[in-house]
């Protein structure tokens, strides 16, 4: 029998709810009138059937489903899948989110991030696992350490503790062995469970590719990834051959590549990310100009200088002295 959500508890638009399914073949809840809170689904194994506003699509490993409230929605394990194991999460989103997964819209509310790469898996089960236990947290006595050691917890003798699915924290789990979902109903909670929900979204949004979108929308991947490996960490000791290996290129085609979409070679954008680097540590910090060449990844203080003069027009040293003397 179906699960009719309109005949149970439906999640208030001010609550926001955090848990973890593993169901089999059978389960079934329909909303006809949608939810007043929004709904984000992380399928870890299995598939999973959903529809809202539109077609029905399957939900597999490593997509995130987020459902818009106020509109009808049904969802199921997915016909021939054995099971659906997913996270879910209601909530209110934050202003900043509808803008990531508008790329990712597919009508009436629903929003579909596919395939995010394999290796964030581990860091979005953890991210869910991390919700689940700050759902329940509660600050600590400010007079805990004046007053000697807390009495023990012994609420916590009345439920099972098992480790969460893909996390390793301690929860308190029902009959079936599924960790109990938890409601949180504001304060500092909500604000940590937020902080987990967007960083999945962060890392789901960032890293997938919405469907139907073509490369020369955004230009070559590869050339974008080479760009955010540089931009993340300038200072590393990149090099042609260093940054080919990582998208799986030769040098002499990621040199071709870059030149022809950006108007620079690989090495200019190292040096003129590093440049930048190295200006805001002058900015914001007291590191000496040996340092900050150290770090920002120039192999002395003199090419650090020459680079710098070339890009800004002045030397380093005077460049932070110029900032100094500014009101």
């Amino acid at each position: 029998m179906p699960v009719i959500a309109e005949d149970m508890s439906v999640p208030a638009a001010e609550l926001m709810i955090v848990g973890h399914y593993d169901k089999l073949p059978g389960y079934d809840t329909r909303r006809p009138a949608g939810s007043p809170s929004w709904l984000l689904m992380w399928t870890q194994a299995g598939a999973g059937l959903v529809a809202q506003g539109g077609a029905p699509f399957e939900a597999r490993a490593g997509d995130l489903v987020v459902l818009g409230s106020g509109v009808g929605q049904h969802y199921r394990v997915a016909p021939g899948a054995s099971r659906w194991r997913f996270w879910w999460v209601h909530f209110q989103p934050r202003p900043s989110w509808p803008a990531w997964l508008a790329p990712y819209g597919r009508g009436g509310g629903c929003h579909v991030v596919p395939r995010v790469p394999g290796e964030l898996h581990e860091r979005m089960d953890m991210a869910f696992g991390r919700a689940l236990r700050d759902a329940r947290w509660v600050p600590p006595s400010p007079s805990r350490g004046m007053s000697g050691p807390a009495p023990p917890d012994r609420s916590a003798e009345q439920a099972v503790i098992v480790p969460a699915p893909g996390h390793g924290a301690e929860q308190a789990v029902g009959r079936g062995g599924e960790p109990m979902p938890a409601v949180v109903m504001g304060g500092p909670a909500r604000e940590l469970v937020l902080g987990a929900v967007e960083e999945a979204l962060v890392l789901a949004t960032a890293s997938a590719r919405p469907e139907g979108a073509r490369q020369s929308d955004e230009g070559d991947e590869r050339v974008r990834r080479v760009l955010a490996i540089i931009a993340a960490e300038p200072g590393a000791p990149h090099s042609v051959a260093s940054l080919a290996r990582a998208v799986a290129l030769s040098p002499s085609r990621l040199a071709h590549l870059f030149t022809a979409e950006t108007g620079r070679t690989p090495m200019q954008a190292v040096r003129q990310a590093r440049v930048r680097h190295a200006a805001g540590l002058l900015e914001v910090t007291d590191l000496d100009v040996g340092q900050v060449a150290a770090a920002s990844g120039f192999v002395s203080p003199f090419h650090f200088s020459r680079a710098f003069k070339r890009e800004y027009g002045l030397p380093p040293r005077d460049y932070r002295a110029r900032l100094r003397r500014q009101p």
